[in-house]
């Protein structure tokens, strides 16, 4: 069957996500510098060095240890700053592309993490106008998140589509593919991002990879002549 609904991943898919992370760690920056006095360039330096040294979940622990101010308190408003700014984020030049090509087709996002956070992105990439509908998972309870394929079968009943004519286009093969390849839905991997080198089982892997998202237009060309 031919592919008639697209489906796309956000994050490192649409967008690089670092971006929302150095947009979020300017943000409490200034917190820090508003409630603190800290130096904000200097404290952004320090959290990219934690990033890069330590990872994520200890980026504002260590920035506020570093100038005595550890607290639950502390570490709970630098979190909720860092969820609830507004981010400084686009979307790659290739998804540019590729959105006004499917201008007028049923596109879709399903996207995992914090439903403010996603919301807050979809928002600043102005994906709420861009696509049919955006579908952060979280919002239907944890258990529905990739890899469970509930959002993908809300769409199929909602395009009274086939499985077999939506395609899923993500970096992640930890999650995005295996839950929903076995309902016959087709599945690209973009090689971008911090997933896509996991070797994993085959069940894990998408049906095409490629390095770049307008290779996706070839890949469904292919699929349309094989049938």
């Amino acid at each position: 069957m031919s592919v008639r609904v697209y489906v796309f991943d956000l994050d490192d898919t649409l967008y690089e996500e670092i971006q929302f992370v150095q947009s979020g760690f300017r943000a409490v920056a200034e917190f820090l510098y508003s409630s603190f006095a800290i130096d904000p360039e200097r404290s952004y330096k320090k959290m990219l060095q934690l990033l890069e040294k330590e990872g994520r979940g200890a980026v504002f622990n260590g920035v506020l240890k570093e100038h005595n101010l550890l607290t639950s308190k502390n570490l709970k408003k630098c979190i909720s700053v860092y969820r609830g700014h507004t981010p400084d984020i686009k979307l790659s030049n290739e998804a540019e592309m590729v959105l006004d090509r499917l201008k007028g087709k049923p596109v879709y996002i399903v996207t995992d993490g914090n439903k403010i956070v996603q919301y807050n992105k979809i928002r600043a990439l102005k994906l709420d106008q861009r696509v049919k509908k955006c579908f952060i998972t979280y919002r239907y309870g944890r258990i529905h998140s990739k890899p469970s394929p509930y959002c993908f079968q809300k769409i199929a009943f909602a395009e009274k589509a086939a499985y077999e004519e939506i395609v899923y286009v993500g970096d992640n093969p930890n999650k995005d593919f295996v839950g929903i390849k076995p309902l016959g839905i087709k599945t690209i991997q973009i090689n971008q991002g911090a997933f896509f080198r996991s070797i994993l089982p085959e069940e894990f892997q998408a049906d095409f990879q490629v390095d770049n998202l307008l290779q996706i237009f070839e890949v469904m060309e292919n699929w349309e002549n094989k049938n």
